[in-house]
C-alpha cells in the first residue's frame, strides 16, 4: 500500500479491516477474563469490572506510545528522512522502559485507594488487589508490544498486530482455566489467575512483534547509535505521548465516576453495568479500527503536506464510522435482554447489564465522531488538542453527569440518560471544530 497516492476510501477499508479484526480479538480476551471472572462469583465480576479504571493507567499510557510513535516516525517516512525513523524508533524503546517503571510504581502505590473509592467492599477490594497487582508487575510487557508495534503502524502494517491479538486470544482460552481452576501440578489461582494468563499472552506477543521487527529492512540499518538518549526525540515523544496518556486517563477518571454512582445502587449493579461495556467495547472495535487507519494516512499525508488527502481522510472515516455505529445500536438494542446472561445467572446483575445496554445503543453513533475527530488531531501531532477534547469528555461530563443525577435523586437509567445527553453534546461540537480547522488552520500546520 502507498498511503500517499492510493485512493483514500480503499486505504481505510485496508487497514481499518485487519486493525478491527486484532481489536476484536483484544477486546473478545477481556470478555474471556470477565466470563471466567463471573465463574468464580459475583464479587469476582465486579472486582475485575472495577479493577478497569486502575488498569486503564496501562492502557493510557500504551495508546499514548502507539499515537507517538506512529505518528512521529510516520511523518518521517513522509518526509523521507529515514534517520529520523530510526533515531524516533529506538528512543520510542527508551521512552517505554522508563514510563514503564513510573505505571508500575503508580499502580502499586494507587491501586487499593480507588478500590475504596468506588464504594468497594472488603472483599471485592481484596479480589481486585489480587488480580490488578499482577497486571501491574508486567507493564513492561505491554508498553513495549506496542512501542515495537507502533513502528509497524507507521509503515502501514496493521496485519501482524492483528494476527498477534488473535493468537493471544485462544491462548488466553486455554491458559484462564488452568490457572483459575489448577491443572495437573498449577495450584488453583482464582482470580490472580487470570494476571498471570495475560502475563504470559503478552510475553508471548512481544516475541512474535519483535521477531517481525527484526525482519523490518529499515531495522536492519539500525545501529546502537540510534538507541542512545537524544533529548531531541525523547521531548518530541514526550510531548506528542504525554497529552495523549493524560487525556485517555480521565477515561479512568469517568469510569471511576461511573462506578461511583452505579456502586450506590450495590456490587451486583457494578457487575452487570461492566459486563455490559464489554459488549459496547466489541461493538466499537470497527471505529477503533478506522482510528487506527487515518492516523497511519494522515501522518504520512501531512508529512508530504497533502491536505486534500488529509481532509478527504477525515470525513471518509466519519461516513463509514456513523454508517456502522447506527447499524450496531438497532443490534444492541434487540439482543440487550439477552447477552448479560452470558456472563452472570444472578437476575440483578443481568437487568443491570440489560438497562445499560438499551441505552448504550442510543450513544453508540455519538461515538465515531468523538474517536476519529481525536484521532485527526492525534495525526497532526496536536496532541494537545485531543487532550483537551479528552478532559472535556472524560472529566467535565462525567463530574456534571454525576452531580446533576446526585441533585435530581437520579436512579441507575436516569443516570445514564444524562450521561447519553452529554455524549452527543460533545461530539457534535468537536465536529462543528474540526471542520472549522480544517478550513481554516491545516494548510498552516
Amino acid at each position: 500500500m502507498n498511503l500517499l497516492k492510493d485512493e483514500v476510501s480503499l486505504l481505510v477499508r485496508k487497514l481499518a479491516v485487519p486493525a478491527s479484526v486484532g481489536t476484536l480479538f483484544q477486546t473478545l480476551y477481556t470478555i474471556v477474563d470477565t466470563f471466567y471472572a463471573g465463574k468464580i462469583s459475583p464479587e469476582a465480576l465486579s472486582a475485575l469490572s472495577k479493577s478497569f479504571p486502575i488498569y486503564f493507567l496501562i492502557v493510557a499510557t500504551s495508546i499514548g506510545v502507539t499515537v507517538a510513535g506512529t505518528s512521529l516516525i510516520g511523518s518521517s517516512i513522509g518526509e523521507k528522512n529515514e534517520k529520523n525513523v530510526l533515531n524516533y524508533f529506538g528512543n520510542v524503546i527508551i521512552y517505554s522502559i522508563i514510563i514503564s517503571i513510573i505505571v508500575s510504581i503508580l499502580g502499586f502505590a494507587f491501586g487499593e485507594k480507588i478500590f475504596l473509592l468506588m464504594n468497594s467492599s472488603q472483599e471485592v477490594t481484596i479480589l481486585g488487589l489480587e488480580y490488578i497487582n499482577v497486571i501491574f508487575l508486567g507493564t513492561i510487557l505491554f508498553i513495549l508490544v506496542v512501542a515495537l508495534n507502533s513502528f509497524l503502524h507507521a509503515e502501514g502494517d496493521t496485519k501482524t498486530y492483528r494476527n498477534v491479538l488473535i493468537f493471544s486470544f485462544f491462548l488466553n482460552i486455554i491458559l484462564n482455566p488452568i490457572f483459575i481452576f489448577g491443572f495437573l501440578f498449577i495450584p488453583p489461582f482464582g482470580i490472580t489467575g487470570i494476571g498471570i494468563a495475560t502475563l504470559i499472552a503478552q510475553f508471548v506477543s512481544l516475541l512474535v512483534i519483535l521477531i517481525k521487527i527484526l525482519n523490518n529492512q529499515r531495522i536492519k540499518q539500525i545501529t546502537l547509535d540510534h538507541f542512545k538518549t537524544k533529548f531531541f526525540f525523547l521531548k518530541n515523544i514526550f510531548f506528542q505521548s504525554m497529552p495523549i496518556t493524560i487525556a485517555i486517563l480521565g477515561y479512568s477518571i469517568a469510569a471511576t465516576i461511573v462506578f461511583t454512582y452505579v456502586g450506590l445502587f450495590g456490587e451486583y449493579a457494578v457487575a452487570g453495568y461492566g459486563s455490559a461495556t464489554r459488549i459496547e467495547q466489541v461493538v466499537l472495535l470497527p471505529i477503533l479500527g478506522i482510528n487506527t487507519a487515518i492516523i497511519s494516512i494522515i501522518a504520512q499525508n501531512i508529512g508530504a503536506k497533502y491536505y486534500d488527502r488529509v481532509e478527504q481522510s477525515y470525513f471518509t472515516s466519519i461516513k463509514y464510522g456513523l454508517f456502522i455505529m447506527l447499524i450496531a445500536g438497532v443490534v444492541i438494542f434487540i439482543s440487550a435482554d439477552i447477552v448479560p446472561k452470558f456472563f452472570s445467572s444472578n437476575p440483578e446483575v443481568i437487568m443491570h447489564g440489560s438497562m445499560y445496554l438499551k441505552i448504550s445503543a442510543f450513544i453508540l453513533p455519538a461515538y465515531p465522531i468523538f474517536f476519529l475527530s481525536n484521532g485527526f488531531f492525534m495525526a497532526l501531532k496536536k496532541s494537545e488538542k485531543a487532550m483537551i477534547n479528552n478532559i472535556a469528555r472524560n472529566v467535565i461530563v462525567p463530574v456534571l453527569s454525576f452531580y446533576i443525577a446526585k441533585h435530581l435523586n437520579a436512579d441507575f437509567k436516569t443516570f445514564f440518560y444524562i450521561w447519553a445527553i452529554f455524549q452527543w453534546l460533545i461530539s457534535l461540537m468537536l465536529l462543528f471544530y474540526v471542520k472549522y480547522y480544517i478550513k481554516h488552520k491545516l494548510a498552516n500546520i
